[in-house]
């Protein structure tokens, strides 16, 4: 059964938030390798039930598509993890609306209305007062990693919606998966970040990493695009910080306090304005809107 496009992204960024418990508690300590066994560990299972190729003119699209969506961004996660506290990455990932929303401007001519923006920006605001704590140190490359981490998977799914989908949801997504893990496996490789063993916890952490977290959550977040849009999906985003925060507080025994509560309902409030004001947030942007000819282009 196909879910409603909004309760598939809502999913799979509830998903994705179970990453940094998963990173710190069962993953061995080594970003490029984790990154490269959750590319190719999610895109293989797809790739067996897609049994298909996209179409050739496409291989171009997708390689940039799975180097967004996939190798920059699973890499770059992974070492913002490992680099900074676990609410503090997730906090940075929920600059992807932001960033989601105003890419969606000059690329794919939509204007956002102000109501849109500034439930994306509360959301933002709700999610730091998640998260943050006072005293936390701070990474530069950890924070360079979250930022770019969070810019190259908006900048993905934008395109993603931008160019439309010639073949099934399981067969584009597997083919990103698989691009990106070569790259990543080369990266590995070279930066010599691979584990001398693995142990038993962390099998079982990458086997979840890749086919729960990886290959049924990016398939959820595709088809909530390709149905509803980046911009009526991005305020889903803000669910993986929250996840992993009430994540904290199940599994590390994390007391919230007053700020923190009131982060989450500011949260949970924004979620639910933005998708009030989805069917009124944008309107044409006829001067940034493609011609006939630049369409037949493209």
């Amino acid at each position: 059964m196909r879910l409603p496009p909004l309760v598939s992204a809502a999913l799979a960024t509830i998903l994705w938030g179970f990453t940094y418990i998963l990173t710190t508690t069962l993953l061995p300590a080594n970003p490029m390798f984790n990154a490269a066994v959750r590319a190719l560990g999610g895109g293989l299972p797809l790739l067996l039930l897609a049994r298909a190729l996209p179409p050739a003119g496409w291989w171009g699209r997708l390689a940039v598509l799975g180097t967004l969506n996939n190798g920059l961004f699973f890499g770059l996660l992974f070492v913002a993890a490992v680099r900074l506290p676990g609410g503090v990455a997730a906090t940075f990932q929920a600059l992807g609306p932001l960033f989601m929303v105003l890419l969606a401007w000059p690329m794919l001519g939509a204007i956002p209305a102000r109501a849109k923006l500034a439930t994306v920006v509360a959301g933002a605001v709700g999610v730091a007062m998640v998260v943050l704590r006072g005293g936390a140190a701070l990474d530069g490359i950890g924070i360079a990693a979250a930022l770019g981490a969070a810019l190259s998977v908006a900048l993905g799914a934008t395109l993603t919606h931008k160019w439309g989908r010639p073949a099934s949801v399981v067969t584009l997504t597997a083919w990103q998966m698989l691009i990106a893990g070569a790259e990543l496996a080369v990266v590995a490789g070279l930066s010599g970040d691979i584990p001398a063993r693995l142990s038993a916890a962390n099998l079982l952490g990458l086997a979840i990493v890749a086919l729960v977290l990886t290959a049924l959550a990016f398939v959820l977040w595709f088809q909530g695009i390709q149905g509803a849009g980046p911009a009526a999906v991005a305020p889903m985003l803000l669910l993986t910080p929250v996840t992993a925060f009430a994540l904290d507080i199940v599994v590390r025994g994390m007391v919230p306090g007053a700020v923190q509560v009131l982060g989450v309902a500011i949260v949970i409030g924004s979620l639910f304005y933005g998708q009030r004001v989805d069917r009124r947030a944008f309107r044409p942007a006829v001067h940034h809107a493609p011609s006939a000819h630049q369409k037949a282009a493209d």
